[in-house]
């Protein structure tokens, strides 16, 4: 497995950061990589963001030195969403398949979790985030059709989205995972517009579904100092409880939003609206 450790930054402090500070300081690339499990551990509430991509090999999801456990799901909790082929996840003696933009939450405790490829030649693309957990609930897999559905924004403002909340608590019980998957509209560019920022919790996005040769514009930073990050299709960036997270494509495209911290109610968010940013 490879590892990286990713260290919090204070708002203060990423005001003076160029450009590549701020990519190594927020930016996760090459998350998917052949036969290998991919995590980024982050000080933000310590969630864990990963990328494993199984072809010739079964893949086992294993502790890390930084996380001091005997298994990685021994105080931990885990949501996975498949982005690639279809998947066999086997987690204790269960076994899982998982299609294309379906999702599977793993309680605490979860043992001897296997990654594999339905077909090699199609290779799975598990994306996942995972954070500390305190009690075990049940694990689940969850679909578009399990989960529920909020169509936002207009084409006219270019922000026309279907957001579906997958592992979210009116859905199905977690300790402070959140995740689901926001789908812009032919035509629209715009997601999480308003935005806001929320301080009782982090938050990660994972961009999919971006044509090739087009880009996604990536904005954080306080809303009365902005900053940007251009990213590429399949990267993942992270974003601090003092961070707006929004951005504009180049094309519609799709992304994945990963949250942890000590609120788990979906609407706790201050808005800023756009006349007001700088």
């Amino acid at each position: 497995m490879k590892t990286e450790l990713r260290h919090a930054v204070h708002p203060d402090d990423s005001k003076r950061y160029c450009t590549d500070e701020l990519r190594k300081s927020f930016l996760i690339q090459s998350l998917f990589i052949k036969d290998e499990i991919k995590i980024v551990y982050s000080m933000y509430d310590r969630l864990i963001v990963g990328g494993a991509m199984p072809m010739t090999k079964e893949l086992k999801l294993e502790a890390v030195d930084e996380m001091k456990a005997r298994d990685f799901l021994e105080r931990r909790e885990i949501g996975i969403i498949n982005v690639g082929g279809n998947a066999e996840i086997k987690a204790g003696d269960t076994l899982y398949n998982l299609g294309y933009k379906e999702a599977l939450y793993l309680g605490k405790g979860t043992t001897n979790v296997v990654f594999k490829s339905a077909n090699k030649g199609e290779p799975a693309k598990l994306y996942f985030n995972s954070a500390p957990a305190h009690h075990t609930y049940p694990s689940i897999k969850i679909t578009k059709g399990d989960g529920e559905t909020v169509v936002l924004g207009s084409l006219e403002s270019s922000n026309h989205r279907a957001l579906n909340k997958l592992l979210v608590n009116s859905v199905l019980q977690t300790c402070q995972l959140q995740m689901g998957m926001t789908e812009l509209k032919p035509g629209s560019v715009w997601n999480t517009m308003p935005v806001h920022t929320h301080n009782r919790r982090m938050e990660a996005y994972f961009y999919f579904e971006v044509p090739e040769k087009q880009g996604i514009c990536h904005f954080m930073g306080e809303p009365d100092e902005t900053r940007h990050i251009w990213m590429k299709n399949e990267e993942a960036v992270l974003s601090p409880p003092w961070s707006i997270h929004s951005a504009a494509g180049t094309s519609n495209y799709t992304f994945i939003w990963g949250m942890a911290g000590e609120n788990l109610d979906y609407s706790d968010m201050d808005v800023r609206h756009p006349d007001t940013l700088k």
